[in-house]
């Protein structure tokens, strides 16, 4: 709310600066009213020359908010100058305060050190010219002086930790949004290095199927021809596979950086779940079937993360459950717990979730997780997953 009528102020300076100005204006007309009631024959040889020292007065301060100095500047000079004519006070020498005000607001200390002394000059100076000097009259001129001084070092002070506030607030976001950008560019390089073990697996199968059907094409054709049917299934397999890659590489990785080790599957989810940490059990609806091995590897790291969150936050307790649910061309996975962690951020320093989004959509499907109606935490996640032919 603050930034949005600091935004507003900044966009119209010259209007906001004449309503800062307003109430004191209603007040220097305020001695004009008797003249218009009880003397309107002395209104005009009163209004000249009490119009023109107020103007001259005011003017300055159509600028206090933004040149803060150059107005206090000009109401000090006018000031002076009514003082060397020996004029009478006027309402409109109350813009001394208002511009000592914004100078101690809106400008460094010296400027401000600098203001209140020529104001308390000022206080001085009109107690000679018209009246008898005395430490009371000048202590009490002293005291308005400096309440209102401070009064505009505490609105500085207040401004500047408001305005330390918003941006904190706006750098915190920044961190925030980059954080989340940097888990899912880590994210889809992981991603992108399993990938490739797997389109690599598929080369290896291939490479060696091919060197069985150069052998045995002559002395078994048939042997040969179930080879070579293999490698068409595999390529095809590869090829899904490498354009996925290509979706998610985001940053070249060294050949140093290569790791040929076999990836987990849906054939590793009982070792998972039994060594998960946490008391879970494994219930398999319906028959998976052959599935492509980066979407094995896309379920085997959902429920790895899932069973984290429940190990780290779901209390001694906690008991979990997998589900895999094979409906047609969708495949269900499910991770529930009966643990106190409904609030707790998922693994991997909260970016769990982003991972799991980030295997997920290679696939088309989506993932949800959150609290549980009974209690609990519960990791949703839908893959449409074609079934890989037999050859």
């Amino acid at each position: 709310m603050f930034g949005r009528v600091r935004a507003w102020s900044a966009r119209r300076g010259k209007l906001v600066d004449a309503l800062r100005v307003a109430p004191l204006v209603v007040l220097c007309l305020l001695p004009m009213v008797p003249y218009v009631y009880h003397e309107p024959s002395a209104l005009g040889g009163f209004l000249p020359g009490y119009a023109g020292l107020t103007a001259a007065l005011l003017a300055p301060l159509l600028v206090w908010w933004r040149r803060p100095v150059a107005a206090f500047a000009g109401v000090a000079l006018v000031s002076f100058g009514q003082w060397v004519a020996g004029v009478d006070v006027l309402p409109a020498n109350l813009a001394v305060l208002v511009a000592l005000w914004s100078v101690a607001s809106r400008r460094a200390f010296r400027w401000a050190l600098a203001a209140l002394l020529v104001a308390e000059l000022g206080v001085f100076l009109a107690l000679v010219r018209w009246d008898t000097p005395t430490p009371g009259m000048f202590t009490t001129g002293s005291i308005l002086v400096v309440t209102v001084w401070l009064a505009g070092l505490y609105a500085s002070t207040r401004r500047r930790y408001l305005e330390g506030l918003e941006e904190r607030a706006r750098r915190a976001e920044q961190e925030r949004d980059q954080r989340a950008r940097m888990a899912a560019a880590a994210e889809r390089t992981r991603i992108a290095r399993e990938l490739h073990d797997v389109v690599a697996h598929h080369v290896s199968v291939m490479v060696v199927q091919a060197d069985g059907a150069g052998y045995a094409i002559d002395s078994d054709p048939e042997q040969a021809r179930l080879a070579m049917r293999t490698i068409s299934r595999t390529g095809r397999e590869a090829l899904a596979e490498m354009r996925r890659l290509v979706g998610v590489l985001r940053e070249e990785e060294g050949a140093g950086d290569t790791d040929y080790t076999p990836q987990p599957g849906l054939a590793q989810l009982e070792d998972l779940v039994r060594g998960a940490g946490v008391p879970a059990r494994l219930r398999v609806t319906g028959a998976p079937g052959e599935l492509p091995e980066g979407v094995q590897l896309a379920v085997y790291r959902i429920v790895q993360e899932a069973l984290t969150n429940a190990l780290k936050h779901g209390g001694p307790r906690a008991r979990a459950l997998v589900e895999l649910q094979c409906r047609g061309p969708e495949l269900v996975v499910r991770v529930t717990d009966d643990g106190r962690g409904a609030a707790a951020p998922l693994a991997s320093g909260g970016h769990g979730l982003v991972g799991m989004r980030e295997r997920v959509g290679m696939y088309g499907g989506r993932v949800t997780a959150g609290p549980r109606p009974g209690g609990g935490f519960e990791v949703l996640a839908r893959l449409p997953v074609p079934r890989v032919k037999a050859a």
